[in-house]
C-alpha cells in the first residue's frame, strides 16, 4: 500500500485516535540479524546460532533481537507517512510503553500499523505520538508494541 501523504505536520490532527495506515511486509533475514547484533555488540546465540537455537530455544529457531525489531519502527512509519511540506527536521524524540510480547523468527516477514494517539502543538514543533504494533506473518500476537514521538520542525 503506498504511503499517506499528509499536507504538514498540523494537517495529522484528523488522524488523532485513528489508524493511518499499515505498512508493506519486511523479511528478516539471518543477515539482518547478525548484523544487528554486531552493531549492538549483542550476539547471544539465540539470534546466530541456528542448530542450538532449533535444539535449545523454546523457539526453535533463531530469534531477531527485540530491539532490532523496535529499530524498524521509524522505518514503518515513513513507509505508511508521508508529509509533503512544512518540515524541515523530523526527530525521534522517543519511546513509551514498549513490549515485545512474541518473538520474530529468522525469516519471518513483520509489518505495522500506525495509528497517531496525540498531535501536541509545541512553540518551535508539533509533537507526534504514534501507536506502533509490529506484526509477524502467522502469529496471533504482535511482536512488539511501542508509542513513537517524533517531533516535526
Amino acid at each position: 500500500m503506498p504511503p499517506r501523504i499528509i499536507e504538514n505536520p498540523r494537517a495529522l490532527a484528523e488522524f488523532v485516535g485513528r489508524e493511518i495506515g499499515v505498512s508493506e511486509w519486511l523479511q528478516i533475514s539471518q543477515e539482518r540479524i547478525a548484523s544487528f547484533a554486531e552493531a549492538t555488540e549483542d550476539r547471544q546465540w539465540i539470534h546466530l546460532d541456528a542448530e542450538r537455537a532449533r535444539t535449545e530455544s523454546p523457539f526453535g529457531a533463531p530469534i531477531a533481537h527485540g530491539f532490532l525489531t523496535l529499530s524498524l519502527v521509524s522505518y514503518f512509519v515513513h513507509d505508511v507517512i508521508k508529509i509533503a511540506g512544512g518540515v524541515r527536521l523530523a526527530v525521534n524524540y522517543g519511546l513509551n510503553r514498549v513490549r515485545f510480547p512474541a518473538p520474530v523468527k529468522v525469516n519471518s516477514r513483520i509489518r505495522a500499523s500506525v495509528a497517531l494517539q496525540a498531535l501536541k502543538e509545541m512553540s518551535d514543533s508539533v509533537e507526534a505520538v504514534y501507536s506502533v504494533t509490529v506484526s509477524c506473518e502467522g502469529s496471533g500476537k504482535p511482536s512488539c508494541v511501542a508509542e513513537c514521538i517524533v517531533r516535526y520542525y
